[in-house]
């Protein structure tokens, strides 16, 4: 595991804390299982958490899952200030883990995912639902509606950008990385990863976090590495790097000559929300679903 970093304890329930650390190179944030646990069966102390989870370890590998086996260890500071070493989990993990606990507070949970899992069949089946929650979703968190539409058509223009590096044979992943990464230096001179740091994100996505300048500009740069690509059709990593540098650098010229016109710079530290919102968030989503399946069918 890279490097990771203590970070402040996230408030998920009342004023019970849970410690977390964020690997910077994965971008991930990793909780501590046993704080979760004891959250969320109310025990009395660490230690009747800890033996909680020591059986609930036991009944998960009897069931086939994998999930023990894969969990890290880190060290965290302790109720007497001494760093150990305890088992955390990441979001995904954690939401395993909370889905085998049989407890009231994490029946809003479980609740959630199932509206999730449903939510995303629905979308295969027809994916305009996808834009439809998107919007909903985006408006729930306070973007204007101008913003939003412009986000979306981000979208859709970096799936074109993804279409095109598919068809240059770029490997999904590492490579995608590699040449978002040359497109952002091109034309705003910093990587994504030191352009979420300049805002203070960590998990969050970078362009929920950008101003209507900054969007369009993202936006140009992709469509323009997108238009480059299929007059140039680059046959390898490096001729797409070029290329995703020459369509960066349409954006960079944009930018400088904005930025001569009005004084001032396009980029800003601004951002939208941090990510403990963004876990309060899901809590109140759902804690507001109906304890009764029917009950909003009987609203509607």
């Amino acid at each position: 595991m890279a490097e990771v970093n203590d970070n402040s304890s996230i408030q998920l329930f009342e004023d019970q804390k849970i410690r977390t650390a964020w690997d910077a190179e994965k971008e991930e944030w990793y909780f501590s299982i046993v704080d979760v646990v004891a959250v969320l069966t109310e025990q009395k102390d660490s230690r009747s958490a800890a033996k909680y989870w020591s059986v609930l370890k036991v009944r998960l590998k009897n069931e086939g899952s994998e999930l023990t086996t894969n969990c890290s260890q880190l060290k965290m500071k302790a109720a007497d200030g001494k760093r150990r070493l305890t088992d955390v989990a990441n979001t995904e993990q954690l939401l395993r883990i909370i889905q085998s606990i049989p407890s009231k507070k994490a029946e809003p949970f479980k609740a959630w995912l199932a509206m999730v899992g449903k939510e995303r069949i629905e979308e295969t089946i027809d994916p305009e639902q996808a834009i439809d929650r998107a919007l909903d979703t985006y408006l729930k968190k306070g973007y204007s509606e101008e913003w939003i539409h412009q986000r979306l058509l981000a979208i859709r223009i970096r799936n074109e950008l993804t279409d095109e590096w598919k068809k240059r044979g770029v490997q999904k992943g590492k490579e995608y990385a590699i040449l978002t990464d040359e497109i952002s230096r091109a034309w705003s001179g910093m990587t994504t990863g030191q352009y979420k740091r300049l805002k203070g994100l960590t998990k969050e996505n970078l362009r929920d976090n950008m101003t209507d300048l900054e969007l369009v500009l993202t936006m140009l740069a992709e469509a323009s590495t997108t238009d480059i690509s299929k007059t140039a059709k680059p046959q390898t990593f490096e001729e797409n790097k070029q290329v995703a540098k020459r369509g960066g650098k349409v954006a960079g010229i944009a930018r400088q000559a904005l930025e001569a016109e009005t004084g001032k710079p396009v980029i800003t530290e601004k951002n939208a929300f941090d990510f403990q919102q963004l876990v309060t968030d899901v809590v109140e989503d759902a804690a507001e679903l109906p304890e009764n399946p029917t009950e909003k069918k009987d609203k509607d």
